[in-house]
């Protein structure tokens, strides 16, 4: 009896498969080195990328945590076979977590984005999600347990001005999972959507260091300014004054794994809830819509104050923090 009480006891404690898409920067490997690192030792991460030359932020990153509990793997979401070779790779191809972060984005007029562009971006951000999915949900089922955790954004709840095929990709991503959620339940399996709000990585970076020294020629001027010369600056203070960390989307992803009853939806800031709620408060969208036009062609100045605002305040917190550490106080 006492044997098979260790054994029992033994397996509750074996640490948890989490496969992670997207680790070469940014949330995923801010998420993979938190929870290679985890202090107790729960889990075993694999943390994947397309490229596998693009690793060395992660392995720094790692430090000995890397072939311990951490190992990188090649995973691209858009090619089945390099899904199929990874999973294939892992013993009896069982994982307890799957985090499915890689995406890829776009912003800008939509007259001067290719649809050739646009495909690409479903075929990464929600086709990829798709086929992640497909490969690691029948054995969670059979198993009847597994997490599947998706990083998806704010802009998966609400369109954002510019931001049409991304905001569009992210929709998909929500209705897919809101769809499948009810069946998966049926099988112990939870599904979350982790929902950011901006956040400050080299994703977002080069993205706008893109949109900065795009053509515009093939949209109308008065587009064109608008885009360069509204939506470019609010973005930047936007990002500056509200954006979270890596590092913060990592600690937040934490949460939902560590749920004893995961939640369906998690929105990382809290500064985002009420333009979501916003939306469901006049189902006609009236009262959103005119909300953001007003807030982009009427009150751009007031926004941008209020933004820099928010920037000092979380400034002055940040130093009060750092100075309570340096006092020695938690």
């Amino acid at each position: 009896m006492g044997g098979a009480g260790a054994r029992q006891r033994g397996r509750a404690m074996a640490p948890k498969t989490v496969l992670i898409t997207g680790c070469s920067s940014g949330i995923g490997l801010a998420l993979a080195v938190r929870l290679a690192r985890d202090k107790q030792r729960r889990f075993r991460v694999i943390a994947t990328m397309r490229n596998t030359g693009r690793s060395g932020a992660l392995a720094a990153a790692a430090g000995p945590a890397l072939g311990r509990t951490l190992e990188i793997k090649q995973l691209d979401v858009c090619d089945e076979g390099s899904i199929r070779a990874c999973l294939d790779s892992i013993p009896g191809r069982h994982i307890d977590i799957l985090v499915s972060n890689a995406g890829v984005g776009m912003a800008g007029p939509l007259e001067c984005q290719s649809l050739a562009a646009m495909q690409s971006l479903m075929d990464t951000n929600f086709f990829g999600l798709v086929r992640l999915v497909k490969e690691v949900l029948p054995d969670m089922k059979r198993r009847r347990g597994g997490h599947i955790v998706v990083i998806s954004s704010i802009m998966g709840l609400q369109g954002i001005v510019f931001n049409d095929i991304y905001s569009a990709s992210k929709f998909a991503v929500e209705g897919f999972c809101e769809s499948l959620v009810v069946q998966a339940l049926r099988f112990n399996v939870a599904i979350s959507l982790v929902e950011p709000g901006p956040v400050m990585t080299e994703f977002e970076t080069k993205l706008y260091e893109e949109a900065e020294r795009a053509d515009y020629s093939r949209t109308d001027p008065e587009t064109a300014e608008i885009f360069t010369k509204l939506y470019l600056r609010n973005s930047r203070d936007v990002f500056t004054s509200l954006g979270q960390t890596p590092e913060d989307i990592a600690e937040h992803t934490l949460r939902v794994i560590e749920a004893a009853r995961p939640p369906f939806r998690h929105q990382t800031n809290a500064a985002y809830t009420p333009m979501a709620a916003l939306k469901h408060a006049d189902p006609s969208g009236a009262l959103v819509t005119h909300a953001f036009y007003q807030l982009v062609f009427k009150y751009d100045a007031v926004l941008r104050f209020g933004l820099r605002a928010i920037r000092l305040l979380r400034w002055k917190a940040q130093k009060v923090k750092a100075g309570v550490r340096l006092l020695g106080f938690k």
